[in-house]
């Protein structure tokens, strides 16, 4: 439902992989989630969705529903080898996939999270710290405390369904997170640790926890606890989902000693008990997990992923209540990497983006499916 920064290095072939104002309340947008969806049908598995055209070089970096009539999905086109691209942001009105207008901030790099916790809000996240707000009409630029400073960046932002929302990333050179209490941006207390990196990502447990992740682990409740970070060599953390605090789920990818030229990367995932990290055996283990999703009440769902030896189809995890089996996308004509999901509220359905080659030059594509 978010980022994903970890797609930011995708360039070359698998080899190579380097592998998202106010809170404004909108008409439009609780318009186009109640209104009756035409036009398109649903299958039992995973389908593919059409998309709207992009320039080549396009990619889905994140994606967020706020119902079966709305949902959001953002990310880049044009990009390339020698350039970032310019912001897409796309929104599905029950019926289709569409553009929105983002004027000026398409030239600003890609928008890399997303974020509608209810029909009436919805956040965005872009390069160089872009923090956005819908406003029924189009996006816009949403001041926060230091912004454009050096030092200051946001990198990830969630909603939460009281009209709250946090946002990670760094304010006067320390790791924090950014709150939004309704009314305005304010920065909480840095991590303990003044030298803690930036967290990628951050994520809000239904139960209200906010958590931030990446190459820092914390939960932050008013202080701050750490969690001890996996020591995989080369590892990126991709996605968190903290059950409970003795039962965190966490996916990513990793290169052994000597990678990543030459060699593909590895499937990263593990299991906190509350003492240590310990690995999980999936499906597969070459190739990568680039989101974790859970149920309503929080508790394990689906994964995203990469099979290195099935490029063609997209690859999912899903919790079967004992253990993570395999769930396979739609056959495609090319690479299907998908980067993101999010469960749509009040189903069992879910939508999934990525892109359609690991090139950063002229043959990626969008690329959504949904479950459902």
């Amino acid at each position: 439902m978010r980022r994903r920064s970890f797609v930011s290095g995708l360039a070359g072939t698998a080899a190579g992989l380097g592998l998202a104002g106010a809170a404004a309340p909108a008409t439009a947008l609780a318009a186009a989630a109640t209104a009756p969806a035409t036009g398109w049908s649903a299958s039992p598995g995973w389908s593919a969705v059409p998309v709207p055209d992009a320039r080549p070089g396009a990619r889905l970096y994140g994606v967020a529903a706020a119902g079966p009539r709305l949902a959001w999905a953002v990310g880049v086109e044009g990009l390339s080898n020698v350039g970032e691209g310019t912001a897409v942001a796309l929104r599905w009105d029950g019926a289709a996939w569409s553009r929105t207008d983002l004027g000026p901030l398409a030239s600003s790099g890609p928008l890399t999270s997303v974020t509608c916790a209810d029909s009436r809000t919805a956040w965005a996240v872009g390069a160089g710290g872009l923090l956005l707000a819908w406003d029924g009409t189009t996006w816009r630029k949403t001041p926060y405390p230091g912004q454009g400073e050096s030092g200051t960046t946001v990198t990830d932002v969630a909603a939460t369904a009281d009209g709250r929302a946090w946002a990670s990333g760094r304010h006067d050179g320390r790791a924090r997170v950014l709150h939004w209490d309704g009314r305005r941006w304010r920065w909480c207390a840095p991590l303990p640790d003044a030298a803690a990196p930036t967290p990628g990502h951050v994520h809000v447990t239904p139960g209200g926890e906010v958590w931030v992740y990446g190459e820092v682990i914390a939960r932050w409740d008013g202080a701050w606890t750490v969690i001890p970070r996996t020591t995989g060599i080369r590892a990126t953390v991709s996605g968190l989902l903290p059950v409970a605090h003795d039962d965190i789920w966490l996916t990513g990818y990793g290169y052994g000693i000597g990678g990543p030229p030459g060699k593909p990367p590895g499937v990263h995932f593990e299991h906190w008990d509350g003492t240590q990290w310990s690995p999980v055996k999936g499906p597969y283990s070459v190739g990568l997990l680039s989101s974790v999703s859970g149920d309503p009440q929080g508790r394990p769902d689906r994964i995203t992923g990469w099979d290195f030896w099935d490029q063609k189809r997209s690859h999912y995890l899903r919790w079967d209540g004992t253990s993570w089996v395999s769930e396979r996308g739609p056959e495609m004509p090319e690479t299907a990497l998908m980067t993101d999901l999010t469960r749509i509220p009040g189903t069992f359905a879910y939508w999934s983006v990525g892109t359609t080659s690991f090139y950063a030059g002229t043959t990626a594509r969008m690329h959504i499916e949904r479950l459902g």
